[in-house]
């Protein structure tokens, strides 16, 4: 049977090489004017950057720290999560599958934001004139990652026996 740390680090090398792929096939098929309807009024695939954080947060920002600030967190961020994989054997299934694709989805966008600077999004969501913020893979990874990571928090654990 496959070590926990080694099934927690591959799922992460499985997220990263998805969000990858789905971002070079953006980037060398889709230009930043095409918009392609998947669900008319509700969901298309476009090709955006994303130079800033979470929903485009500092996107406009003009300061040169911007991307060292950035890559410098992440990067923190990656490397905490990575340690905490480590001990993959002694968390349950849920808690290392989450922190396994934060793991994955953070290390997507800590590579884009080293080479290039910026993040490609390509997800975009609305329904009339709102619209949910793009994004990608990495970031569908992430915030499913976070949520097993509440749920396990917020459900309750049984009492050992005797207790």
């Amino acid at each position: 049977m496959l070590d926990a740390r080694w099934r927690a680090y591959g799922l992460s090398a499985f997220v990263f090489a998805v969000d990858r792929v789905t971002k070079w096939f953006i980037e060398t098929h889709v230009s930043v004017f095409d918009v392609h309807r998947v669900v008319p009024g509700f969901f298309d695939i476009v090709h955006s950057q994303n130079r800033g954080v979470a929903f485009g947060l500092m996107n406009d920002s003009n300061s040169a720290w911007r991307t060292v600030v950035l890559i410098a967190f992440s990067a923190a961020a990656l490397v905490l999560v990575a340690g905490l994989l480590w001990r993959a054997s002694r968390m349950d299934r849920w808690t290392a599958a989450g922190l396994a694709l934060v793991l994955g989805g953070a290390a997507g966008n800590l590579f884009d934001r080293i080479l290039w600077g910026r993040v490609t999004d390509f997800l975009e969501f609305y329904v009339g004139d709102l619209h949910w913020p793009t994004f990608n893979v990495a970031d569908s990874c992430i915030v499913i990652g976070s949520g097993l990571l509440l749920l396990e928090l917020l459900r309750t654990k049984r009492q050992a026996a005797g207790a």
